[in-house]
């Protein structure tokens, strides 16, 4: 069921890939992230995905120390001696010549011979160490998996907050180009004057240039996603949701970091890296006490193959470390630094999820109180923008009012979509902070 989903989604993303300009990608957050995080996606996953091949690779490497090492081979060869060269030198005999140079003859020679470790202190360490880091290679892969997702997850909220922006800005020019057709019709009925055309001129004008930089900001956003999901830069891209405000229950600081620190995947990465550390420190140790290896052959030597006789050699080896130049020490030392060095990362990583959650619980309670004031204000500059344009339109005031009005309703609406997108991006990262990113994605 899952390959299926697999390749379903890797079909809809080479689909997605060879979209014509013209073709429309509707996106929400979640099929989003699914898109980045499919081989085909975030290059990122494709390289953490390769390292866990790789790892497990080297695990069967490792494992190989437990199992027999058989050769075969066959050699035939052409010889010639001088048995001088042995130490063996024949009496003269008077009337008898023996030579000591012999040759040249054949040798034929058919061998299989095998080995087979039978115990090793150090080969057992190193193999748990070669599956602990395949673990700890997995616990890197979903750790980029939750790195991607949050990358994403990020560029889709600017994404968004550039769609608001340029709602925003349209929304200005079409209230100054109304404001703009008031002011020359006061003008018209001899209540308005041309420095109030020209005042709501300037104004249209400006939000127009205003309206332009955030259909800019907008593209340049969506650019920033489509690279974060590795697809196509010439991809339309329509997003599903919008900047909005979700009311949501936040635990306790005791709680969300119990919750980090079960649920943060480089956290497990880590600690799963320090005991990769701690089992090579061990099979380099274990590298001074002796190990047994059986071996042996069998084979066909002699002088031809119809003329061979069966050999063999049988035996077992008792390997005792003595001295190697204290290359063995110096690695134990370097063995036990890299322990050390990993214990070390374990500890600052702690120290980092800590803050990371004390951080994004503070910019939450902050940016849920600046979501309620912006609303407010938004909810203000309306009206005032509303009133303001009954006055002018009555005549009781001129178009100062009506353009100081529209410009604090320009800011209020600014300040609305940086409350939300501080919001949103402050949820973000608490999912991260948490580890909890995977199901915020899919809420």
């Amino acid at each position: 069921m899952r390959s299926l989903l697999l390749f379903l989604m890797a079909a809809s993303l080479a689909a997605a890939q060879e979209a014509t300009p013209s073709a429309t990608l509707k996106l929400s957050l979640k099929r989003a992230v699914e898109i980045a995080l499919t081989p085909e996606g975030s290059p990122r996953v494709a390289l953490a995905v390769e390292s866990v091949k790789q790892a497990q690779e080297q695990a069967r490497e490792a494992k190989s120390a437990f199992l027999p090492t058989v050769d075969g081979t066959i050699e035939e060869q052409s010889e010639t001696v001088n048995l001088k060269t042995f130490g063996i030198n024949f009496p003269t005999i008077p009337g008898i010549s023996i030579p000591s140079f012999v040759g040249p003859f054949s040798v034929f020679d058919a061998r299989a011979s095998a080995q087979q470790s039978v115990f090793s202190f150090s080969d057992i360490r190193k193999y748990k160490a070669a599956k602990m880091a395949a673990s700890a290679s997995n616990a890197d892969l979903n750790t980029t998996r939750d790195q991607v997702s949050d990358q994403v997850a990020r560029a889709y909220l600017a994404s968004l907050r550039a769609d608001a922006a340029l709602e925003s800005a349209r929304a200005d020019v079409d209230l100054s180009t109304a404001l703009l057709k008031l002011a020359q019709q006061q003008k018209d009925a001899g209540t308005g004057t041309g420095i109030e055309v020209t005042r709501a001129q300037v104004q249209l004008a400006n939000d127009q240039q205003k309206l332009l930089v955030a259909d800019n900001d907008r593209r340049r956003a969506v650019l920033q996603l489509l690279r974060a999901m590795g697809l196509n830069l010439d991809a339309n891209v329509e997003l599903s949701d919008k900047l909005s405000y979700a009311e949501v229950n936040v635990a306790t600081l005791e709680d969300s970091l119990k919750e980090a620190r079960g649920q943060r995947a480089e956290l497990k990465a880590q600690q799963q890296h320090e005991e990769v550390a701690r089992l090579n420190y061990g099979a380099v140790s274990a590298a001074r006490l002796p190990s047994a290896v059986a071996f042996g052959n069998y084979g066909a030597i002699g002088l031809a193959p119809d003329t061979s006789r069966a050999t063999r050699d049988v035996g077992i080896e008792l390997k005792v470390p003595v001295f190697n130049g204290f290359r063995r020490e110096a690695q134990t030392a370097e063995s036990l630094s890299q322990y050390r060095q990993e214990k070390t990362r374990t500890r600052d990583l702690e120290q980092q999820i800590e803050l990371d959650v004390r951080l994004a619980l503070d910019s939450f309670r902050s940016a849920k109180a600046q979501v309620q004031t912006a609303e407010d204000g938004l909810t203000l500059a309306q009206n005032e923008v509303a009133q303001a344009e009954r006055r002018y339109q009555a005549g009781v005031t001129n178009s100062i009012e009506v353009t100081d009005a529209q410009t604090r309703l320009d800011r209020a609406r600014d300040n609305r979509i940086a409350a939300l997108f501080n919001y949103n991006l402050a949820r973000i990262d608490l999912a991260t902070a948490t580890g909890t990113i995977t199901e915020y994605v899919n809420q």
